[in-house]
């Protein structure tokens, strides 16, 4: 009950609401702080996932499904986290992975950090508003440092190993990294392939990764055509077509049926056999509209019974049926056919053309799969991944989408800052210089700001067993005094802590969305001081 019904001493009624019994309340500095503590342990969680020498995280759901991954956004959309605030990490780290496809464990990591040093803001009695208002001005602050420490890298169709070099920067953390140079290759080559260089852009949708459990990760190709699924219809059609026309039919091979439902009533054996006939005339109508178009195979979205298959094979004509939706707009893209409704409308302008059209089978399972090559519009391209289980295929799938993520960035805005956490340790010493010069109680925000951007490379130097606090003393030290703001963490222990000289780059458009992103999700969540939970539970 929400209310009880009583009396006052003269008998006039009036009710009690029992209102505040459903409701858990916190305000002020306590709902700040409770706010800042889910925060931080949902950071802490993917914090160690951080870097080339990151670990893995198991992630197991409701069904009992087994997930491996470091990729920041996985881990983070995998978990069932229950706070609210903690949810917005969550959408931190979706927006992150939307926009740009890399950097998703930093900029959580980044919020968590930032986080932390509001809570001592906090304790030392500044107000929730001040701090969010020094926060904002210092990430202006490292923003524009940012534009001026980043580099233009050049490349051209033809000279592509600066792309490679930023593929293989953002592989470094993945469990690809024994194919390293392999898969970074891939995601060049597959996002070049795509992509349209005038207008700067690159659609996804014509990048296909296509996944098989069974060989190793080295075996792994880039196929420019497109790979199915599925196999030829029947057994005894030929496994290999060369100048393939192809017939891309999204109507079933069978005997028209009235769209309601229906009955047929055959009393006679003379009926049935002219149903039968009127059957066979149909499907022999349908073969023969196909072959008449030029068409010498025949891709079908619905399945067709065992009579037609026969017909079919009997006309020599090959078809693949079950081709799901994606799958034949990809293949209709690349042969640059036309997807056909109806049998009335085929035409030869309407087929797609292709080199060849091969049944590729896998170990002996008798796993086959259709490869599409050659095709009229080079620009569909399926990635074909191969490994040990489906963890690792499912895990080198995403790996190689940030590759490609990071290729494209480079293709829409070719400037780059150095990773190893050189560009956080620079941003971190031009703040402190900024925050020195000014008046307002935002100094302290400011500071706070530029040592949060500290437990990037710290985190960095942890994950790969360096003592933090002296590698970040150390390079930010070398960086005020030599003033090269390529020096960072050598997490790989090469010796080197030039960056530039190891290859190591971030693009720009990556670095500058982490700092702004981070920066306003922690000016939101100081910004709420009063949580009302409402409880369901009846008391």
């Amino acid at each position: 009950m929400s209310a009880i019904y009583t009396t006052d001493e003269y008998g006039r009624p009036f009710i009690i609401v029992r209102e505040q019994d459903k409701k858990s309340r916190k305000s002020g500095i306590e709902a700040t702080k409770s706010h800042i503590m889910a925060a931080k342990t949902v950071a802490n969680i993917v914090r160690t996932s951080l870097g080339p020498r990151g670990l893995d995280k198991i992630l197991i759901s409701p069904d009992g499904d087994i997930t491996i991954s470091n990729d920041g956004a996985t881990i983070m959309s995998q978990m069932a986290i229950e706070n609210q605030i903690g949810k917005l990490l969550v959408e931190l780290s979706k927006s992150q992975d939307d926009e740009i496809g890399d950097g998703t464990t930093g900029i959580v990591v980044l919020a968590g950090a930032l986080l932390e040093q509001a809570e001592e803001l906090l304790d030392r009695g500044i107000h929730p508003i001040r701090i969010s208002d020094g926060f904002e001005r210092a990430c202006k602050i490292a923003v524009a440092h940012l534009d001026t420490v980043s580099d233009v890298i050049p490349w051209s169709k033809d000279d592509t190993t600066d792309l490679f070099k930023c593929a293989k920067t953002s592989l470094g953390s993945k469990i690809v990294n024994k194919c390293h140079d392999q898969f970074a290759q891939i995601a060049v080559d597959a996002i070049l392939a795509v992509a349209d260089l005038e207008r700067k852009d690159v659609d996804f949708e014509l990048i296909k990764v296509e996944g098989k459990v069974g060989g190793e990760l080295a075996d792994t190709a880039l196929v420019h055509g497109v790979i199915i699924d599925k196999d030829f219809s029947h057994p005894q059609m030929p496994k290999e077509i060369k100048d393939a026309k192809i017939a891309i039919l999204t109507c079933p091979f069978e005997p028209p049926k009235p769209k309601t439902k229906h009955k047929l009533e055959i009393t006679t054996v003379k009926e049935y056999e002219e149903l039968q006939k009127y059957e066979r005339e149909t499907f022999e109508t349908m073969v023969r509209q196909v072959k008449e178009c030029g068409a010498n195979i025949v891709a079908c979205q619905w399945g067709f019974d065992d009579e037609a298959n026969s017909l079919l094979l009997q006309h020599k004509l090959p078809a693949i049926r079950w081709v799901g939706g994606p799958e034949i707009e990809l293949l209709a893209i690349a042969t640059n056919g036309r997807i056909v409704p109806r049998f009335e409308d085929l035409s030869s302008e309407k087929l797609g053309s292709a080199g060849t059209i091969r049944e590729v089978s896998f170990g002996t399972t008798n796993d086959n799969m259709i490869v599409v090559e050659h095709c009229a519009n080079s620009k569909a391209v399926t990635v074909f991944v191969r490994g040990g289980n489906k963890m690792i295929v499912d895990e080198a799938k995403r790996s190689l989408h940030d590759a490609m993520c990071v290729v494209r960035n480079l293709i829409v805005d070719n400037r780059v800052v150095y990773g190893g956490a050189a560009a956080e340790i620079s941003c971190s010493i031009a703040v402190e210089k900024e925050a020195d010069q000014v008046s307002s109680i935002e100094q302290y925000a400011m500071r706070s700001f530029a040592r949060a951007l500290d437990v990037i490379p710290m985190t960095l130097a942890e994950n790969s067993g360096l003592p933090p606090i002296e590698t970040l003393s150390y390079v930010k030290s070398q960086q005020i005094k030599q003033g090269i703001w390529s020096l960072g963490v050598d997490c790989m222990d090469t010796g080197i802590n030039d960056m530039k000289e190891q290859f190591v780059f971030d693009p720009l458009i990556s670095k500058r969305q982490q700092f702004l992103l981070a920066t306003q999700l922690v000016k939101m969540i100081l910004k709420i001081d009063d949580v009302i939970v409402h409880r369901n539970d009846e008391q």
